[in-house]
């Protein structure tokens, strides 16, 4: 797949990260409990995410393969997404969607940089150069010019 199509790609799919976030955050608002929001929108992820795997897979893993999956891998994403996808929902209506997704983007960026520096997870390794550094200082910088009121 060519780089302008993948990068196609992450734009969509921060895109709907911020739509859901903000429609997400309107249920967890009507419902008064945006963990129950959470609930729901993972349990409708799940099945959505079931019809695609059942249309699109053509191998399942087999059963060493499974068993050879450390168990943390298992639940810790789960868990992580939970935590991120409950606090985008609490903290919109408080917030305001803008305000939420760039300070959130922002502690993305900043941890991305330093995971993809050490090679942390067994990412590939993205050296901080200078380049770099100028880059995340101006979208650090922007973000927060864009928040301070």
């Amino acid at each position: 797949m060519n780089k302008l199509l993948l990068l196609l790609l992450a734009f969509t799919g921060g895109t709907a990260l911020a739509v859901q976030g903000g429609l997400n955050s309107q249920l967890g608002t009507a419902l008064k409990n945006p963990l129950l929001a959470s609930v729901i929108a993972f349990f409708s992820s799940t099945i959505f995410a079931i019809v695609f795997v059942l249309l699109g897979t053509k191998t399942f893993p087999t059963t060493d393969q499974i068993k050879g999956i450390p168990i943390y891998l298992w639940f810790t994403g789960g868990f992580l997404s939970m935590i991120g996808v409950g606090l985008y929902l609490y903290t919109i209506p408080k917030l305001g969607i803008s305000t939420m997704i760039s300070i959130g983007l922002c502690g993305q960026l900043i941890f991305a940089a330093i995971a993809g520096h050490f090679g942390w997870m067994n990412l590939p390794l993205e050296p901080i150069t200078l380049k770099k550094s100028i880059g995340i200082l101006a979208m650090i910088s922007g973000i927060l010019i864009t928040n301070l009121k």
